[in-house]
């Protein structure tokens, strides 16, 4: 039986991904940049109206978005985009608007991390598990969770991006670039943190700067923390300051001294992962959480 035909959109702080389809193999997608939202919602109701007439009626709607977003769908801002610090977005509906503009078709939103997390495993790097973190680490850090092959909730989604983590002000004085917490994981190893803290373009530095030492001493901090609150079977780092690929054995290398032989983990090669869909993995999931929820109705 052929899966339903759904829209998807990865809507991003930079950029949005707004794609229609079926699976991997058969979904289009356009990107476009992330304007004020009344602009940019637009451009992605004129996106899935435009596929619509070439494809056919759209049967659902799946959105993972940056965050802080409302992602309870009992709650009257299911849908919104909550306090965020990303200009002009702060407690926005998304959702409902292109929903409504979908005639009114069923719609599941999320986090882009959770969404990620949950493309991972159903066409990824996390295939065949029941438990693991999806995180990614680029303009912010935010993470997503699947606990016993649901993706975890509580009050709200976690926010893995603004853990504390251990800092040594003699090695590192930056005072951290979040505008809610200083010096979080955020703060301190996003790419936003990197580039105010070398002023320069981290993509640019060389493999043997000093910054990816400290890049990956946060991380494994993280991941640390991680391990022992969620003990998942894999971690899947993704964003475009782990296209970094020297970093993933820094981040085990660091990780195995900080567990320091308390918890057995049998490979850490296996352990700590790229993405398997890439970039895709945002718009991918909220295709595969589409699709799921039309089996649901």
């Amino acid at each position: 039986m052929e899966a339903a035909l759904v829209g998807a959109i990865e809507a991003g702080g930079t950029k949005f991904v707004c794609a229609v389809g079926r699976s991997p193999g058969d979904f289009e997608a356009v990107r476009f940049p992330t304007l004020r939202p009344e602009e940019t919602i637009s451009h992605a109701i004129d996106f899935f109206k435009s596929k619509e007439t070439e494809r056919g009626e759209i049967q659902a709607l799946g959105i993972g978005s940056f965050g802080p977003a409302d992602v309870n769908p009992k709650s009257k801002k299911y849908g919104w985009i909550t306090n965020t610090p990303k200009e002009n977005w702060s407690h926005i509906d998304l959702g409902n608007p292109i929903r409504e503009a979908l005639s009114g078709v069923p719609m599941v939103f999320d986090t882009d991390v959770n969404a990620a997390a949950w493309g991972e495993g159903k066409w990824g790097a996390a295939q065949g598990l029941k438990n693991y973190v999806y995180i990614t680490v680029g303009t912010g850090i935010g993470g997503g969770a699947v606990v016993n092959g649901n993706i975890l909730h509580g009050i709200s989604h976690p926010e893995m991006g603004h853990l504390r983590i251990p800092k040594d002000h003699s090695k590192d004085p930056f005072p951290g670039s979040c505008p809610f917490h200083g010096d979080c994981l955020e703060g301190l190893a996003s790419g936003t943190a990197m580039r105010n803290r070398w002023n320069t373009d981290p993509a640019t530095l060389p493999v043997e700067h000093e910054a990816w030492k400290l890049e990956s001493g946060y991380l494994a901090d993280a991941l640390y923390n991680l391990t022992l609150t969620l003990a998942p079977q894999r971690f899947i780092l993704g964003g475009g300051v782990m296209e970094q690929k020297q970093l993933f054995p820094m981040i085990r290398h660091d990780l195995n001294e900080r567990i320091a032989g308390y918890i057995e983990i049998d490979d850490l090669d296996t352990f700590i992962v790229p993405p398997g869909l890439s970039s895709r993995s945002g718009v991918l999931g909220a295709l595969a959480l589409a699709q799921e929820l039309i089996t649901k109705h």
